[in-house]
Parts: structure tokens; C-alpha cells; sequence
């Protein structure tokens, strides 16, 4: 947290996030915080994320619907991530192959100092498993 004042609120959030594997939004986040008795407002947890993610302490995923999902950063670099779309699992992936694509994209266009975020969604094995034994349980 960086040129970040450490507020109780912010040190509540961040130990909330300690817990958690998968992506949340503000207001689940909200939720179960004030499950585990913290007096915070959702106004405060908005801009704690915010400025977390910002900081590079979270990592943000925006969905289909526009709506931002937080989560623990598991590593420093820049990675991307596979969602699963049933149960949230999500793996933190690097790709060389992707970061020349974007380089060798933009140098085609003209661009420079590019900046990028690739999330990649879909159905992980056990999902996919679970989903499959039910619909052979309903034949």
C-alpha cells in the first residue's frame, strides 16, 4: 500500500482477502465483513479495493456485465487468469506467447506503451465433471 494511509478498514479488507481464493465483488465483500463483526461502509470498501487493486496488491476482473471482482494477487509479475464460470475457480497464468502477440499487435497499429489484461473463461474439470453426472443421472 504504497503512499497509502493504513487504515483499519483497509487492514480489515486486506486480511478479509488473506481468506479467500476467488474473485469477489465490493458487495459480497461488504457482506462478509460485516459477518466477521467490521463496522465498515461499503462507500469505504469500494475505495480500499480500489485503491488496492491499484497498488498492485489485488488483482481486478471485470465481467460480461461490467461488474469488478477483486482477489489476492498470488504473483508480482504481470499474469492473467482462467475463470471458471460455475464455481469461480481461478489459475494465474503467464504467456510469453500472449505478450508478443500484443507487442507485435500494436507495433503493427502504431501504438506504444501498451497495456493489456486477458481473462479467459470457462469450465473447469470438476465443474465440468459434476455437470456431466448430472445430466447421465437425468437420462
Amino acid at each position: 500500500m504504497t503512499g497509502q494511509r493504513v487504515t483499519r478498514q483497509r487492514l480489515a479488507v486486506g486480511a478479509l482477502m488473506e481468506d479467500l481464493d476467488d474473485f469477489r465483488s465490493a458487495q459480497q465483500i461488504h457482506a462478509l465483513l460485516q459477518e466477521r463483526g467490521a463496522e465498515i461502509g461499503l462507500a469505504t470498501v469500494y475505495r480500499a479495493l480500489s485503491a488496492m487493486a491499484e497498488s498492485g496488491e489485488f488483482d481486478v476482473l471485470r465481467t460480461e456485465s461490467g461488474e469488478s471482482l477483486y482477489r489476492r494477487c498470488e504473483r508480482d509479475a504481470h499474469h492473467h487468469h482462467v475463470v471458471c464460470r460455475s464455481c469461480g475457480k481461478t489459475v494465474e497464468i503467464e504467456g510469453p506467447d500472449i505478450e508478443a502477440f500484443v507487442s507485435a499487435t500494436a507495433r503493427r497499429h502504431g501504438f506504444v506503451d501498451v497495456t493489456h489484461t486477458l481473462e479467459l473463461f470457462g469450465t473447469c474439470a470438476a465443474c465440468a465433471a459434476a455437470a456431466r453426472a448430472e445430466q447421465e443421472g437425468n437420462r
